[in-house]
């Protein structure tokens, strides 16, 4: 299996790192033997070589902060979309920069790989956000498939889950802590912290950005709904057509008042139908102490998916990080070497 990664910052190293680790167990149990045939990055270069190029001195070069050109292949110039067309491959994994507004460019990356016959696996949630159907009605037009168990979730394995072990499984409301910063930020502030203090950590250890507002106002939430919204419920909005409240309003006297009431605050993205609807939402909700997302503390992710058949299934899993969401990827790679 060819690839081209795009985008060789935390997650694509992370994924490297994984191909690295896991390449005999890759082989032996799934019949899956990767070969990285390029590698495009902003910032570290791109380079090219269809005999395979050599992550460990990539992933070297890459944490010295060198350019990946200095690797044995060919170099091209241009961009993305030229290096996309100039290279070829099986798959492409793309993990470059989220833009929920417009979805690009990685929108315009992805539809290149399509057209051209490649599988596609990507991080990235502006694309499955705003373009879901137009990207996967691509996708089954040149019998190739389009991946992204990563995008909402991280490495935690939501969209596998609802794809195929809740096969056969009506689907009657996804709802659950879909980002992990806020998650944190409420669970320090229950602990007794105000909320500029817990933000404030909450940066000092990289969970939160300087301009924390992607996090606290809810939107990277809503773009994970949309995305469970779109794939799972038909639905066909944009994430800023539904409703979202962020945390930044709570404060440590409405923490107590939920405490005194046998209940915690979270910050839930849910998405359900109602009279043939399909309604998502963002907002903070008071939990019962009661329920699996209640105990879930931290800046861990959370969520129960409501089943006809099954009742409520709920999964527990880290929201971000390297080798996590380098996962996701080599989920999805396993997934297209079990389904050829």
């Amino acid at each position: 299996m060819r690839l081209i990664l795009l985008g060789f910052g935390t997650v694509g190293q992370g994924l490297a790192e994984l191909l690295l680790a896991k390449a005999a167990l890759l082989s032996r149990q799934y019949g899956l033997k990767p070969v990285v045939v390029g590698i495009a990055d902003m910032q570290k270069g791109s380079i090219a070589n269809p005999k395979g190029i050599n992550l460990k001195r990539a992933l070297e070069l890459a944490k010295k902060g060198k350019s990946l050109t200095a690797l044995p292949g060919r170099v091209i110039e241009g961009d993305a979309l030229a290096f996309i067309k100039a290279v070829n491959a099986d798959v492409l994994v793309e993990a470059t920069y989220t833009d929920i507004k417009t979805g690009q460019p990685a929108t315009s990356y992805i539809e290149a790989a399509l057209r051209k016959k490649m599988h596609v696996t990507t991080t990235n949630k502006g694309p499955v956000a705003l373009h879901y159907a137009r990207l996967k009605r691509l996708a089954d037009r040149n019998r190739v498939q389009f991946l992204f168990e990563g995008t909402v979730v991280s490495g935690t394995p939501l969209v596998n889950l609802i794809r195929d072990t809740l096969a056969g499984c009506e689907i009657r409301e996804i709802r659950g802590i879909l980002n992990g910063t806020t998650n944190y930020i409420l669970t320090r502030m229950e602990e007794g912290l105000g909320y500029e203090a817990a933000l404030k950590k909450a940066q000092e250890l990289g969970y939160a950005e300087a301009v924390p507002d992607a996090d606290v106002l809810g939107w990277d939430a809503l773009a994970k709904v949309t995305i469970l919204a779109n794939v799972f419920f038909g639905g066909k909005k944009k994430p800023f057509d539904y409703s979202c409240r962020g945390i930044t309003k709570i404060d440590a006297s409405a923490i107590a008042k939920a405490k005194e009431a046998g209940k915690r605050y979270k910050l839930i993205g849910r998405v359900w139908r109602q009279k043939g609807e399909v309604h998502a939402s963002v907002a903070p909700q008071q939990i019962e102490l009661s329920h699996p997302l209640a105990g879930v503390g931290g800046a861990t992710n959370a969520v129960t998916v409501s089943t006809d058949a099954l009742g409520d299934v709920t999964i527990v899993g880290p929201g971000a990080g390297r080798v996590e969401t380098g996962y996701s990827l080599l989920a999805d790679l396993i997934h297209l070497a079990t389904s050829r």
